[in-house]
């Protein structure tokens, strides 16, 4: 499944956008799109250097003032028709982010496109919504009134697992409020993002607002960070790299906005429905081959459900199809490296040794081979201050662990220093709303586990970072607001200081 679509040609003009065009990198190293799913190199291109992101910066800079000053309805209007585009052009984006990611077809057809117009078209309408308060008399002779404003250049870094989406995250709340932005991607999965910020030029975004640098995190992101005229960061990724971006951030005072790592509890009640919560459990542990902050990577399971549980889970993983990420019958694909596979397969082998491997913790050998692949795994009897419990595995590993009481269960649910997602299972609508209410985390979905929705908010607590994604909250995120007064009076009191200075 190509549909005529050559990563070559795209892209043969370099894979830095800058200023409305494609150019190669300065850096003078090279660097090599992968297909996870057979080791093949897809694309080699030009890192993006120092004097790029200068480059990228100046850009957004000598946009902001135009884009920023174009009503909330003329950015509507574009946004709009930027939406329209992304749906026309909704194959090539799959066909690419599959690619790159090694991520099932479907996948990508199903929830990555679709997930990412949608997004678009909820921000074209939401930027008409971006108000202050109505004015008032607070102040005997005075009217005040807060105006809502654009801040300026973003500078925002993206991580390789969900690159499109991750890209319309951060571009569409920061373009909708006024502000331009340079986006630094992975280096290991720029195609979607770059093609994103063609589609917005095609659709008439105009030249600077969307700045794509292509670089490795040391070079081109960390001067990102920390360059003077980048008035935002706004970074997703592991906890330790957002320790990192912070530090840089703090020393010229930027605003920060930080979606981090995360470890969702799975917490099971014994009057769950059995079949509904093992299979949210698959689902929820293996979306995206276990790649994703939100997934399930932490069952605990009351009881009386605990053996039930395992053997339930453990027989849908293994019916679960390994593949080629463009066969439609493929439910899981690659990891997105090799790298990345042998670090998730050395955390299941050392557990080994202190827990209880049900099915899975393995590659698969034939066809798949080549591939940076890893069997669905579910571990069991595992300590809850054991590594595979508390430390980020970002691969297709399910740990399940038994409570007993309902206090035990939320507070095992609790003792982690993550708080992105969490969800409860019940049909006790007090537990639920107890679990809801209790749980650290800045989503708790009841009876379910992964959606997401535009006009939601998301993002986390604790070590999860801090700031919204999506929704009309993120609007916080990429504003400042200004107080703005008024005197009412017909001419100017010119005894003004004496209520300050007195009589002189």
């Amino acid at each position: 499944m190509s549909n005529g679509f050559q990563v070559q040609d795209r892209f043969a003009e370099g894979a830095q956008y800058i200023g409305g065009k494609l150019l190669p990198g300065t850096s003078g190293r090279h660097h090599d799109i992968v297909n996870p799913a057979t080791g093949e190199s897809v694309l080699r291109y030009e890192l993006a250097g120092t004097e790029d992101v200068d480059a990228a910066v100046a850009a957004a800079r000598a946009a902001f003032p135009g884009w920023s000053g174009a009503t909330p309805g003329e950015r509507s209007d574009v946004l709009h028709r930027f939406a329209a585009v992304l749906a026309e052009q909704a194959d090539d984006f799959a066909y690419a982010e599959s690619l790159q990611c090694g991520k099932p077809i479907k996948l990508s057809t199903e929830f990555d496109v679709p997930g990412t117009v949608d997004n678009a078209a909820f921000f074209a309408g939401a930027a008409r919504h971006l108000e202050g308060k109505a004015a008032a008399e607070y102040d005997g002779d005075h009217t005040s009134y807060v105006r809502r404003e654009a801040i300026g250049v973003v500078g925002s870094i993206a991580p390789w697992n969900y690159p499109l989406q991750m890209a319309a995250w951060k571009i569409l709340p920061a373009v909708a409020t006024g502000n331009t932005i340079v986006l630094k991607p992975a280096e290991l999965t720029p195609l979607t993002s770059l093609m994103f910020a063609q589609a917005a030029t095609e659709a008439g975004i105009p030249d600077g607002v969307i700045n794509i640098v292509t670089g490795a995190g040391k070079e081109a992101g960390e001067h990102l960070v920390g360059h003077p005229d980048v008035v935002m960061t706004s970074f997703t990724g592991s906890t330790a790299v957002g320790k990192r971006v912070a530090e840089i951030a703090t020393a010229t005072v930027k605003r920060l906005h930080l979606e981090l790592g995360g470890k969702a509890p799975f917490v099971v009640f014994d009057d769950a429905d059995l079949e509904a919560a093992v299979h949210g459990a698959v689902a929820g542990s293996l979306i995206n081959t276990g790649q994703d902050c939100t997934a399930a990577t932490r069952a605990y399971v009351q009881r009386p459900l605990y053996d039930a549980f395992v053997r339930d889970v453990a027989s849908l993983m293994e019916t679960v199809r390994l593949g080629s990420p463009f066969d439609a019958a493929t439910d899981l694909g690659p990891l997105i490296s090799h790298a990345q596979r042998d670090r998730v397969a050395a955390f299941v082998d050392r557990a080994r040794g202190y827990a209880r491997v049900v099915t899975g913790g393995e590659a698969p050998g034939g066809d798949l081979a080549d591939g940076a692949y890893y069997r669905p795994t579910l571990i069991a009897d595992a300590a809850q201050d054991s590594e595979v419990v508390q430390s980020e595995i970002f691969g297709p590993v399910l740990v399940v662990l038994p409570f007993d009481t309902d206090d035990e269960g939320i507070a095992l649910a609790n003792d982690t220093p993550y708080g992105l997602a969490a969800s409860a299972w019940t049909r006790d609508l007090y537990r639920a709303n107890r679990a809801t209410r209790e749980i650290q985390a800045g989503c708790v979905w009841v009876n379910d586990h992964i959606p997401i929705l535009s006009e939601m908010p998301h993002g986390g607590y604790k070590a999860s970072g801090f700031g919204k994604d999506m929704s009309a909250y993120s609007f916080e995120e990429y504003t400042q607001v200004k107080h703005v007064m008024y005197d009412n009076t017909a001419v100017a009191r010119k005894d003004w200081h004496r209520t300050i200075f007195g009589d002189r």
